[in-house]
């Protein structure tokens, strides 16, 4: 049960890109206190006009996440935004608490680190929200969303690299997989999604099928897959031509932007559903 008394705090735990905006702006028109908790050359500078307080913080920093919550009364909070998971390698400063955490940690994966830093909240009694607590509308309709609609051969496509992509994120690999023919060019790792469909889109030469997914055990509450216009520029500059998701499993950004970008471009953009005999339906 999400506490709505208009004067209460809620936390966002923010990293890069418009998810953290449009969370501070969609929970103050519900009457709710933003603190937000803004990651060092991550999160966009916009954040300190849309939150009511904003706290920044270097990346492991979860004893001063803790502190700044505290201090504010924040009994609730989300995580919302990228992070550039690479970072971990090379810009990252923990605290005591965030080392403690990340020593305890005996997988380095996207659900293993999110998972236990939303346990470790949890125990100082701050509970995870869903991201999407304020924000449904976000969520990738289904149906075919451009002018152009899948071809016979592309629905081959995008089934073959729909089965990849499920076992891929049941290892907790990553969310998309980018094909062709039938052929896995490319998985998503800790590069991330743009990465993989310009590595496999320059293997396929032209008409690459990208397909994303949530994972079979997708925590709600965080790192829920997203795709926007960026996403489009990126396979058209490969000369992709097809970008399948998972439709209310994943978001959808500048849906019309996205959308007049594809079509400029040529290409498919597709949102299915899986019914309960593993067929795939747009």
């Amino acid at each position: 049960m999400i506490d709505e008394t208009p004067t209460s705090a809620i936390g966002l735990i923010a990293g890069g890109g418009q998810f953290p905006l449009l969370f501070a702006e969609a929970a103050r028109a519900r009457g709710r206190r933003v603190v937000a908790i803004a990651h060092v050359n991550e999160t966009a500078p916009e954040i300190e006009d849309q939150a009511d307080v904003v706290y920044w913080v270097k990346l492991g920093q979860l004893g001063k996440i803790i502190k700044y919550f505290r201090l504010e009364a924040v009994a609730e909070t989300v995580f919302a935004g990228t992070i550039t998971k690479t970072r971990i390698f090379h810009d990252i400063l923990p605290d005591l608490k965030g080392l403690s955490l990340w020593n305890k940690i005996d997988s380095r994966l996207d659900d293993s680190i999110l998972r236990a830093v939303a346990a470790s909240l949890e125990e100082e009694g701050i509970r995870v929200l869903a991201s999407t607590c304020y924000l449904d509308r976000l969520f990738f309709p289904q149906g075919v969303l451009t002018r152009k609609k899948p071809s016979a051969a592309q629905m081959e496509d995008i089934r073959f690299g729909w089965k990849v992509a499920r076992e891929v994120g049941r290892l907790d690999i990553g969310q998309c997989v980018v094909v062709r023919d039938r052929s896995v060019l490319a998985v998503e790792a800790i590069e991330g999604t743009d990465a993989a469909i310009r590595r496999g889109g320059e293997l396929a030469g032209s008409g690459a099928v990208v397909v994303k997914l949530k994972k079979p055990d997708q925590d709600f509450r965080f790192d829920l897959p997203a795709t926007g216009p960026k996403t489009i520029d990126t396979l058209a500059s490969v000369k992709g031509a097809v970008l399948a998701v998972e439709a209310g499993q994943s978001l959808l950004f500048d849906r019309a932007a996205m959308v007049a970008a594809a079509d400029r471009a040529g290409l498919v953009v597709v949102g299915l559903c899986e019914d309960e005999h593993g067929d795939l339906r747009y």
